[in-house]
């Protein structure tokens, strides 16, 4: 149940997870050909490959290291990021990264309460 005067956040699913790999090539071989899943896209840019209709990210050069360790970045797909990070403001929630628009989409991000990032977006 939604406080009196809050605005709702509401959350659709996980948009995409952002996998880290030191060898973009032989990782695209891997996802496109050894477990031959459909390349995800944005418009005519392909973004990485569609699970479901979650998109895995593969992302080079990040900021973390491939680990047996569970480390994907998570985005959660909101119907107005705009609008959601209003809502966690007056929440009080961190946000970590006020959002932007990247491409076709609304990109965010906020804190959890042990300080773990969460993004979430939309399409504009």
């Amino acid at each position: 149940m939604v406080e009196s005067g809050r605005k709702e956040i509401k959350f659709r699913g996980v948009k995409g997870v952002a996998i880290p790999v030191t060898n973009e090539a032989r990782a695209n071989h891997f996802y496109k050909d050894v477990l031959e899943l459909p390349i995800a896209k944005e418009g005519e840019e392909p973004m990485g490959y569609l699970l479901g209709d979650t998109i895995l990210m593969l992302k080079a050069e990040w900021y973390a290291p491939p680990s047996a360790e569970p480390s994907p970045r998570i985005t959660l797909q909101v119907d107005d990021a705009r609008a959601t990070e209003q809502a966690l403001r007056q929440r009080d929630i961190a946000i970590a990264d006020p959002v932007e628009t990247y491409g076709g989409s609304n990109i965010g991000s906020f804190l959890d309460s042990e300080g773990n990032k969460f993004w979430f977006c939309s399409y504009v």
